[in-house]
């Protein structure tokens, strides 16, 4: 790693912190809120009304739940008829439900729900602009549903909201007839007339009547039945159904407004002060508490199953022999799910350490020793805190699962066998015992995804950690006030022992738990880091150099440029080369040398730059890296194909290019000349070619192009063959030649001809090249990159002709970057795609923004003309 790495992320930190903090806060003040209003609460009484709900009030709950799912995956159906997109009904489902259990459930960006169909509906064909289109217009059908239908339930009902609002009844009615009734003439005019609506920078073109009237019947029933899944579980004195559809309604936008994730305290905190007067707050809420768990936690539990389910159907063995084989349309389906088996089993482990560490500061109900046995009670007080450590430790190990670390997988497993230890000893918890022994067969088999042999406290620390251990000790300090709040604290509690001393049991539980964490996380900080070699730039480029030359890759050679920092495997045989431009980290290509290290380089880098605050980007990435890329959480985009002649095969008689070969012979006999000089070359020779270098830059828009090309740079060009053509004497163009190892395989760098001369000399110097390293026994030679010809997606095409003329080489002398992808087909080559990889919910524009910006070496050179 450079001295540059080990800087700070700069001012622009606390900007783009601003939101998390403002949601961090808004998550307090819900929390703070809810406390006030749960003040009088005995836990106690809130567990006994949670047991005491009858079965079939559970069962109306239940069922209102996977009806509701049912029609959340609705919102897809009709936002791919919306698109003109047909997909598989089973695919449409999968892709639905699998997207709002995790979406809801957690809504980190990676298992986000637009995240999670990218992976599944991106395996059917669809790209990431129509995922990201789709995954809009869910988000706005959605919101636009769920407003509408609380709007007129409080025109029927205006009395939900009086208490909360400083309006009479009337004016309410009114008001939510007014809104709703103009919103939805609104909606439908701008249906039937095609128009587009315009908000701020965003055009929105409104679906067909027909889709609009199907995405309002899904909205209604979604929300009906999430209402309903809450309302049979509220106790006796709740208001009717309809009145409380208009307070769930309220209370999930008010939710959602606040950016609170999963709308914890806020939802809660609306819908219990709008609860009519008498109603017993404790027993509302314990249907508030039973309602998260079966509308978010189970539909996650299940979905988390079936992923487990299908990863050992896909294995084989018992699972396919009991649940059969998967068939052939769902198995991309599946296997696309993969890629979020890291992140998922993260959160289980983390959602089953913050189960341990909440079990271990309960009331214990059922001791299981005698209460004068000094053995029992050194056994219930060790359960209690093994439960809280042993907490804490699942938490650790979530982010070593996320990395794919082969140690955290077995440790994991490991540490839930001790929780289950610990829930018995604690109080003879079979319920627990059977939770966590249910968790690890399901985490069972994922086993063959964890392959990483890496440090499990590797790239943990960093703002995001720092702001999980403060949540965590926070939740566990409100959690230990709510259900000890009866008990006034005393100084003895710290030596008090005795069976039928709980809140001293989970005080001194909870207390050790959170010193671990934080003694974890100090001893993070303060750990001196790893100095990974080399220390300066020259000895970075001459490492660099001694690997470049080892490998085969033309693209590896751009290492040499000397605009690139580098991340260096341990072992000093591997390493990326990247540069950065504002909040992007960029990669230029593949990993360079040893491909053992390849994993270990990837992850490095992407850790480094999220800790520094900055998202990665891998930037002409081969298709055989897309598949890790995904599994690091990134989503890959294509956005280019490289033409690559296979010399083995290639042949220049042949009518294609009897037009070129015709012109070649010509220009030959017109004096033209054609030779391939080794490096290093005279400096009368560099001299010699810099006017042409001039000449050809004059006129380009921008400067001379970095970062994914070479430059005319005498030391750069001494590194590199040159193929020089001559007439007359005079040299009239140029190219730089990538040939690293025993030059089997060539690529086409630095390319300079005067502008009244091309494309014909570029013609000729393709057809020179392939002729003189066919000869000289080479397998392959690259013309270069050409974009994608026929990208459907306007906002893609707005892109090429943004940047395009930046990033590809050799594009300026042709009128479209289809001219240019004609003109490299006629030499037969092979076309292998080339991705970009970026973050999940990142734009491609702003990625793409950040490279052009490198390519053309900052803003005045995207856009300043050189002078002539």
């Amino acid at each position: 790693m450079t001295k540059r790495e080990a800087a700070g992320p700069g001012p622009g930190r606390l900007r783009h912190l601003g939101p998390l903090i403002i949601g961090f806060s808004l998550l307090g003040l819900g929390l703070f809120a809810l406390h006030h209003l749960l003040k009088p609460v005995d836990f106690a009484d809130v567990i006994a009304q949670m047991r005491a709900t009858p079965i079939e009030t559970l069962a109306i709950a239940l069922g209102a739940t996977a009806l509701g799912y049912g029609a959340l995956i609705g919102y897809d159906f009709w936002a791919l008829q919306y698109l003109e997109k047909k997909l598989p009904l089973r695919v449409v489902a999968l892709g639905g439900f699998l997207g709002y259990a995790f979406g809801n459930t957690i809504g980190i960006s990676v298992l986000s729900g637009g995240a999670v169909r990218y992976r599944i509906y991106s395996a059917f064909g669809l790209n990431a602009f129509e995922v990201a289109a789709l995954a809009s217009y869910i988000a706005l059908a959605m919101g636009t549903g769920l407003s509408l239908v609380g709007v007129f339930a409080l025109a029927a009902h205006p009395s939900a909201l009086s208490g909360l609002l400083p309006l009479s009844e009337t004016t309410i009615r009114l008001l939510a007839l007014t809104g709703g009734l103009g919103t939805l003439g609104l909606l439908y005019a701008l249906g039937i007339s095609g128009r587009v609506l315009r908000i701020g920078r965003f055009d929105i073109a409104m679906p067909r009547p027909r889709i609009l009237t199907g995405q309002m019947i899904i909205a209604l029933f979604d929300s009906s039945m999430a209402a309903l899944t809450l309302y049979v579980l509220l106790p006796a004195g709740a208001p009717d159904f309809v009145t409380f559809l208009a307070i769930y309604a309220t209370a999930t936008m008010i939710g959602v407004i606040t950016h609170v994730p999963g709308g914890v305290g806020v939802f809660e905190t609306v819908v219990i002060a709008a609860m009519p007067k008498g109603t017993p707050v404790g027993e509302v809420a314990a249907a508030l508490l039973m309602f998260r768990m079966i509308y978010y936690l189970l539909p996650f539990a299940l979905a988390f199953v079936i992923v487990s389910l299908n990863e050992a159907r896909l294995a084989g063995g018992w699972a396919r022999r009991l649940f059969g084989d998967i068939s052939e349309p769902m198995r991309p389906a599946f296997k696309a799910i993969a890629g979020m088996v890291p992140w998922l089993s993260g959160a289980w482990a983390f959602g089953f350490g913050a189960y341990l560490m909440a079990v271990s500061i309960l009331p214990t109900v059922r001791p299981l020793h005698d209460p004068d046995d000094l053995v029992g009670l050194i056994l219930l007080e060790g359960g209690s805190l093994v439960s809280a450590v042993t907490g804490v430790v699942l938490v650790i190990l979530s982010h070593g699962l996320i990395r794919r670390v082969t140690g955290a997988f077995w440790l994991t497993l490991l540490t839930l066998g001790g929780g289950i230890a610990a829930v018995m000893l604690r109080s003879f918890d079979i319920e627990s015992a059977a939770l966590l022994t249910l968790g690890a067969l399901a985490l069972w088999p994922f086993r063959g995804e964890f392959y990483r042999q890496a440090k499990i406290t590797e790239g943990v620390l960093g703002p995001a950690w720092i702001a999980l251990v403060t949540i965590v000790i926070a939740s566990v300090a409100l959690f230990f006030v709510f259900i000890h709040a009866a008990t006034p604290y005393s100084h003895m509690f710290w030596f008090d022992f005795a069976q039928d001393a709980s809140a001293p049991r989970s005080l001194r539980a909870g207390v050790t738990g959170s010193a671990v964490l934080v003694i974890f996380t100090i001893f993070l900080a303060l750990k001196p880091s790893s100095k990974r070699r080399p220390q300066t730039m020259a000895q970075a480029l001459r490492l660099a150099g001694e690997i470049v030359a080892s490998q085969s890759d033309p693209q590896a050679c751009l290492a040499l440029s000397g605009d690139k920092e580098f991340r260096f495997a341990d072992s000093g045989t591997a390493f990326l080369m990247f540069a950065r431009r504002r909040k992007s980290w960029v990669c230029m290509g593949d990993p360079v040398g040893d491909a053992r290290y390849f994993d270990d380089l990837g992850w490095g880098f992407v850790e480094a730059a999220q800790q520094a605050n900055c998202r990665p980007v891998f930037y002409e990435l081969s298709e055989r890296h897309v598949p890790f890329m995904i599994e690091m959480g990134l989503a890959a985009h294509r956005m280019g194909e490289e033409a690559v002649v296979n010399l083995t095969k290639a042949s220049l008689s042949g009518t294609r290019l009897a037009g070129l070969r015709t012109a070649y012979e010509q220009a030959r006999r017109e004096g033209l000349r054609f030779k391939v000089l080794a490096p290093p070359h005279a400096p009368e020779l560099i001299a010699a070619l810099k006017p042409i270098s001039e000449s050809f830059l004059k006129h380009r828009i921008g400067q001379e192009k970095r970062f994914s090309v070479g430059r005319f740079d005498a030391a750069y060009l001494n590194r590199f063959p040159l193929a020089v053509m001559w007439r007359g004497g005079e040299p009239v163009a140029f190219a730089a030649l990538l040939a690293p190892g025993a030059g089997k395989r060539v690529a086409i760098d630095v390319m300079r001809y005067r502008p009244e001369d091309a494309p014909a000399l570029i013609g000729f110097m393709f057809f020179a090249l392939i002729d003189h390293y066919k000869t000289a026994g080479a397998s392959e030679l690259s013309l270069g990159l050409a974009p994608l010809s026929g990208l459907g997606a306007r906002r893609t095409a707005r892109l090429w002709d943004r940047f395009g003329p930046l990033m590809f080489r050799h594009g300026g002398a042709f009128r479209s970057f289809d001219d240019l992808r004609a003109y490299k087909a006629q030499f037969g080559p092979e076309w292998r795609p080339r991705y970009i990889a970026l973050p999940v919910g990142v734009s491609p524009m702003v990625a793409m923004a950040d490279v052009a910006g490198l390519i053309a070496a900052g803003r005045r050179g995207l856009l300043r003309r050189n002078p002539g």
